[in-house]
């Protein structure tokens, strides 16, 4: 039985039918059922959130294999950035080694470090930190930036489109490999169909152990961390620039200072609270790079050959 957090999310969107199609047994964690559409009846439905730990407790009943999606760039009325990434990474990895869980895959971010200037990065990289040291099977998924026809922030940089001129935040220079989440979702379910095959062949041998990639010398075994990019590095500016051919339309884009996009957005926040269609926290997102030296090759790795940008907006 998989556990699945996020299910509802731009990938676990993606992720769910891979997996029901492969023959897994899913069980999701969600709040609003509703939103699975109609994959609903397809998956059992455990009904909670990771900030409540009864409901954690029976959605962990049964269950050998975790894929943890859940995640958010933005402070919810639920619990700060630190508390629903970080915490509640935490606490559901305590629970998975209580309930006696076998794998544990996560979804960090890519260039997450502690030092990083964002809330999310560094609660990223906390998490992922907690992962890596859980003595259990764990694989880490580090994507670039993530996207899907449709999304929240797609759909914002399209509601810019109809503007004269399409605000910018900041320099627009931070660099990306953006990766479609269908791609990022096929991945996972290669990950974990690989998984199996590494069992059957086990068990064939007589053999119970499950090997990981390498050890840190003390302490538990690491397991493997994929870094996840698409076949193109674009600037925000590039970015943006393709949303607007896609669309069909030119517009000049005005890159507002830092200093002003945050005093703007900041003072929406008192006003909108949670309903505000942005955020500062997300907005300094778009000047943290994602890129990777390894390109392609940890996708290629899982059978997956990521589309471009330009094809899927297109398609």
């Amino acid at each position: 039985m998989i556990l699945l957090t996020g299910a509802t999310g731009v990938v676990g969107g993606q992720l769910l039918p891979l997996l029901l199609e492969a023959g897994h047994r899913v069980r999701a964690l969600v709040r609003e059922p509703r939103r699975l559409g109609a994959q609903r009846v397809n998956v059992q439905i455990s009904l909670g959130d990771l900030n409540d730990p009864f409901s954690m407790r029976h959605a962990m009943r049964g269950v050998d294999t975790i894929v943890h999606l859940a995640a958010t760039i933005r402070d919810q009325p639920g619990g700060t950035i630190e508390e629903l990434n970080a915490l509640a990474t935490a606490r559901l990895l305590r629970s998975a080694e209580r309930a006696g869980v076998e794998r544990f895959l996560f979804f960090s971010a890519m260039g997450a470090t502690n030092f990083q200037r964002t809330r999310f990065f560094q609660a990223k990289a906390l998490a992922e930190h907690a992962v890596r040291r859980a003595p259990m099977d764990t694989t880490v998924f580090a994507p670039s930036i993530v996207y899907a026809p449709g999304d929240p922030w797609l759909t914002l940089l399209e509601r810019f489109s109809l503007l004269p001129a399409v605000p910018v935040s900041g320099s627009g220079q931070a660099r990306y490999q953006p990766i479609w989440a269908q791609d990022v979702a096929r991945c996972v379910a290669a990950s974990l169909d690989e998984d199996q095959q590494d069992d059957r062949g086990r068990s064939d041998a007589g053999s119970h152990e499950r090997p990981l990639s390498k050890s840190n010398g003390s302490g538990p075994t690491l397991g493997p961390k994929y870094e996840l990019a698409g076949p193109q590095t674009l600037s925000y500016d590039g970015i943006v620039a393709q949303v607007l051919e896609a669309k069909g339309r030119e517009r000049p884009l005005v890159h507002v200072p830092l200093p002003v996009v945050r005093a703007g957005l900041r003072g929406l926040e008192l006003v909108s609270g949670s309903s505000a269609f942005a955020t500062w926290d997300e907005a300094e997102l778009m000047e943290v790079p994602m890129t990777t030296e390894r390109g392609l090759e940890d996708a290629e790795r899982l059978g997956v050959e990521p589309r471009p940008m330009a094809d899927v907006l297109n398609g």
